[in-house]
């Protein structure tokens, strides 16, 4: 009987449960709605709307049904705590912008709202900076064009040109190195543009409109008809990097459109070395002065014959002068086979690739077969016997010839055991391609421009393979030289010197040698036998 009562009990509660008016009621979720937003922008007064500098505005947002509330701008999203939000706009000048907030729901339904806003933001300038920039009134500036990398490109968040950078005069075709720039205390700006300025012909023609003057191969135009023009300029320091803002299409040294942003990646009592990014995503550098000459400095005299060699004695070079690297260079300290160019040929200290007699050095490449290369050279050096910092070196010599050829009078840093390649520095006194008779090249290799490296330069010669030239280099605290017959071709001089573009603080020693083929000598003639480079002298002055 108990369990018959406790069956019609749990049936009772079943029925009853069922029944229509005693279901609950289920909750509905309401849809956001009423979104209201309210903007207080900082200092804002009715003689000055856009607010007192500080760029900060404070956001409030209020929406029924809403669970949380958004602030979108410049592809960032951040909550809004309570509805509230206090955001800094860190562009210079007066600037309109366009925010989103959005009012979030529980059912993940939002309801946004666009509101425009119109912000001043101001930058207390450094009085040394504004002193540097303006003189205390307005300031001449030009492009430096005696120094290399005075313009350049790289990557946008280098600190050097890393792809290219100009030598100095490079550009001097062009319409870039007779504008000059005035910079004012009231931030204004004139560009002084000669009639014609320098630029990329499409950031030029989108921006300022087409032109009858042709492009060269690289799509520049040299010569791009422009008159004198005013804009303003602004200064930020944002994330603690310094940049000058120039407004409309204003520019400086060369047009390549962009941000018109300049970054101050260093400056001194006379230079401002800037960064900014063009229309092509990379980053453009240029170096600019107050100074009025643009000449480049003059070298040093070294007069005095601190060590030489003047091959008076037959038989092999000097040992207590001269060592030799041995070998195909596939153990050398540098990276890649054959001494780290792809070099084909073996190299050794034998009579049949170095000799001395009547009264010369002779450097002499082969074609034949030798410990499994098929060519053999020498590659002589004063390492571990002579070094050096600052001075002159003259190498008075015959370069040998030939397709495949590589000869080469250089010089690398004595700290390469310790320190390697290219940390310690490499000076090209000279190079020759056999491919490319009529010139010859110096360069120099650092950590922020090695391999291929951007700092060199070529110049003709005639009679190279015939006729005795001196190959000149003049190297001083300030810059590296390169001449030829006593005329200067190049001058390196980095207006900022760093570890990374300026390793020559060291000493260094001499290396003389031909290559055959490699990287720069290129494919080795066929019917390429033998061929010697004739060193009269070599001669270090300090």
């Amino acid at each position: 009987m108990k369990t018959n009562f406790l069956l019609y009990i749990l049936l009772t509660g079943f029925l009853m449960s069922c029944g229509g008016d005693s279901d609950p009621e289920i909750p509905k979720t309401l849809p956001v709605s009423n979104l209201v937003v309210t903007t207080d922008i900082v200092g804002a007064t009715a003689s000055n709307p856009e607010g007192d500098g500080s760029g900060v505005v404070n956001f409030t947002a209020t929406a029924d049904n809403a669970s949380g509330f958004r602030l979108e701008y410049d592809g960032l999203s951040q909550a809004m705590v309570n509805g509230r939000l206090s955001l800094t706009f860190e562009t210079p000048g007066i600037q309109v912008y366009d925010v989103k907030i959005q009012a979030v729901g529980q059912s993940n339904g939002a309801v946004n709202k666009n509101v425009i806003i119109e912000v001043k933001r101001e930058y207390e300038v450094p009085t040394d900076l504004l002193s540097l920039l303006t003189n205390n009134g307005s300031q001449k500036w030009r492009i430096k064009s005696e120094v290399g990398g005075h313009m350049g490109v790289g990557p946008l968040g280098a600190s050097t040109p890393e792809y290219w950078a100009a030598k100095a005069f490079e550009k001097e075709y062009t319409s870039m190195y007779d504008d000059t720039y005035y910079f004012v205390t009231d931030k204004s700006f004139e560009h002084k543009t000669g009639g014609a300025v320098y630029g990329k012909e499409g950031p030029l023609t989108n921006d300022l409109g087409s032109s009858a003057e042709a492009p060269n191969e690289d799509e520049e135009i040299e010569n791009y008809p422009l008159s004198d023009y005013k804009e303003e300029w602004q200064y930020a320091s944002i994330g603690g990097v310094e940049s000058l803002y120039l407004s409309g299409n204003a520019f400086l040294g060369f047009y390549i459109g962009g941000t018109h942003v300049y970054d101050i990646l260093a400056r001194t009592e006379k230079d401002l070395i800037l960064r900014t990014e063009g229309d092509d995503g990379n980053g453009w550098f240029f170096v600019l002065t107050t100074e009025e000459k643009a000449e480049i400095p003059a070298d040093p005299e070294y007069k005095n014959l601190v060590w030489g060699d003047e091959f008076d004695a037959d038989g092999s070079p000097d040992a207590n002068k001269w060592a030799y690297d041995i070998g195909d260079g596939s153990g050398a300290n540098q990276p890649g086979l054959g001494w780290g160019n792809n070099e084909k040929q073996y190299y050794t200290d034998r009579p049949d690739n170095v000799i001395v007699e009547d009264g010369v050095l002779k450097i002499i490449a082969k074609k034949e077969s030798f410990s499994g290369s098929s060519y053999t050279s020498t590659r002589l050096k004063t390492q571990g016997k002579y070094s050096f910092r600052y001075g002159r070196v003259d190498i008075r010599a015959k370069l040998p010839s030939g397709g495949g050829t590589w000869p080469a009078l250089w010089m690398l840093g004595s700290n390469i055991t310790s320190v390697g390649w290219p940390a310690c520095g490499e000076i090209d006194i000279m190079e020759y391609i056999g491919n490319t008779p009529g010139h010859i090249q110096s360069a120099l290799h650092t950590p922020s421009s090695f391999g291929s490296t951007t700092n060199y330069k070529k110049t003709d010669i005639e009679n190279e393979n015939d006729a005795y030239h001196i190959y000149s280099m003049i190297w001083s605290e300030d810059q590296i030289s390169f001449l030829l017959d006593g005329e200067r071709f190049y001058t390196y001089n980095p207006v900022i010197q760093t570890n990374d573009n300026w390793p020559f603080d060291a000493s260094q020693f001499l290396i003389m040698n031909i290559a055959m083929g490699g990287n720069l000598g290129g494919t080795i003639d066929a019917s390429f036998s033998e061929s010697e480079m004739i060193i009269d002298y070599v001669r270090v002055y300090q």
